[in-house]
């Protein structure tokens, strides 16, 4: 029997699949069985996305119809070149978590203190065997519901592990807790899975380092990350995706807001040939705050593709979406962003932006901003820019003597370091400013 992923799969019997199934996903809960189950059918039965949905408007397919390339990685030890095993980003961190391959292979435990109180940061593996009806709880309860449901459902029948995050009430947190992940296996498929709640009045942050072992060798990367902030807590979330560029990878995230949150996700873009992302935010509370953004560095044939929600279910709260885009040679971008207020949510304060800076003739930048706002007492605005670096700016360096090479560099820096400082870390806004200096260099 071949592990190889078909999208199709009409002649796949349904033993095969469960053995598929058993033998890549270890979980062992009859709960998350059942639900593996149902999603292998849902993923046979789905179509493959086509371009004429609006949901993947001006998206790329060619690589989407070429999933059946990649095999599931069943491998129950994974061993990394030693220079990556211990790198780390972040020197003060609260606890950290690393895959290779879906495999764990590093942990630093939270401290005795952070125990004592309740935390909990350890494998999906290991919740739903210590702490299964804490996991139920949280485990898969959103979907973005922005076009990837097949993947969401190939994510789900072939989980085999991630990482679990849990601060009760009133425990606060300012070190991160890290998750790394990397992909090794020559032309293997991937399942990344982060959960992070946050109880009421707590306070934490989380953040994912996605990076490949090897330079060139094709991946599948199809993950899933979801948030929960509790009344009153503070939560925010990083990824630094940085995938080597023959991977095709899906990062499909939801968070929930209740009341009198503050949440925070900014998502930074340098790697994949091809990276298509999907970002639902639902504020279920009043007087909460979500902000959300993102950076984004293509270059050559790179394609990022981004579709997002903001979902307003509870009046009085705020919501910002800032994603920027700097596009260099044949790179494409595509955002489509949406943002809901339903009749229930008055004095809702949302705002979208996508502004793009073309660093080439031949870069392609593509923006879908929109509103439905079904309330009639609110405040929300939403907007896209596209353009070339300022001339008169320009000017300025050179007049001070500055090469031309110099001074766009700079200004480049610029535009991409307001998205940097949205980071909430040092350590992590040193890493993230030399990833995208090194790229615009290169």
């Amino acid at each position: 029997m071949s592990d190889t992923l078909t999208l199709s799969s009409p002649s796949l019997q349904q033993p095969e699949v469960f053995s598929v199934r058993q033998s890549l996903c270890p979980l062992g809960a009859h709960w998350i069985t059942a639900l593996q189950e149902a999603a292998w059918d849902r993923f046979q039965t789905l179509p493959t996305p086509v371009r004429t949905n609006e949901n993947w408007r001006f998206s790329s397919m060619q690589r989407i119809r070429e999933v059946d390339a990649f095999c599931p990685v069943n491998e129950t030890e994974v061993h990394l070149p030693a220079a990556m095993e211990s790198t780390s980003v972040i020197t003060a961190q609260a606890g950290r978590l690393v895959f290779a391959d879906d495999v764990l292979v590093d942990v630093t435990a939270p401290a005795p203190e952070l125990t004592a109180k309740g935390v909990i940061f350890t494998t999906l593996v290991d919740a739903a065997l210590q702490h299964p009806e804490l996991l139920q709880e949280y485990f898969m309860r959103h979907s973005p519901e922005l076009g990837s449901e097949k993947f969401e459902a190939l994510h789900l029948a072939m989980l085999r592990n991630g990482a679990f995050l849990y601060v009760p009430d009133g425990v606060e947190i300012e070190a991160p807790f890290v998750v790394q992940q990397w992909a090794v296996k020559d032309g293997g498929a991937i399942f990344p899975h982060v959960i992070a709640v946050a109880g009421k009045n707590a306070r934490a942050s989380v953040v994912e380092l996605q990076k490949c072992a090897h330079a060139d060798t094709p991946h599948l990367v199809v993950a899933n990350a979801h948030l929960h902030a509790g009344d009153g807590a503070t939560l925010t979330h990083a990824i630094v995706q940085n995938w080597n560029r023959s991977t095709l990878s899906f990062q499909l995230n939801t968070s929930s807001a209740a009341s009198n949150t503050t949440a925070k996700s900014t998502i930074i873009n340098l790697g994949s040939a091809q990276a298509r992302q999907e970002i639902h935010g639902r504020i279920f509370g009043n007087a909460s705050n979500v902000e959300m953004y993102s950076l984004n560095v293509p270059e050559q044939s790179q394609e990022f593709d981004q579709r997002t929600l903001q979902t307003h279910v509870a009046p009085n709260s705020r919501s910002d979406l800032l994603f920027k885009n700097a596009l260099m040679d044949r790179a494409r971008t595509i955002f489509s962003g949406l943002i809901i207020v339903e009749d229930h949510a008055q004095q809702t304060d949302a705002y979208q932006t996508n502004n793009n800076l073309m660093l080439s003739e031949e870069a392609e930048a593509n923006s879908l901003p929109g509103l439905e706002i079904k309330a009639n007492d609110v405040k929300c605005s939403h907007g896209a820019t596209t353009g070339r670096i300022d001339e008169s700016e320009l000017f300025y360096f050179l007049a001070r003597g500055i090469p031309r090479k110099t001074a766009q560099e700079l200004m480049i820096f610029g535009y991409a370091d307001e998205i940097i400082q949205k980071l909430d870390h040092a350590d992590l806004r040193e890493y993230v400013s030399g990833q995208v200096q090194d790229k615009f260099i290169h």
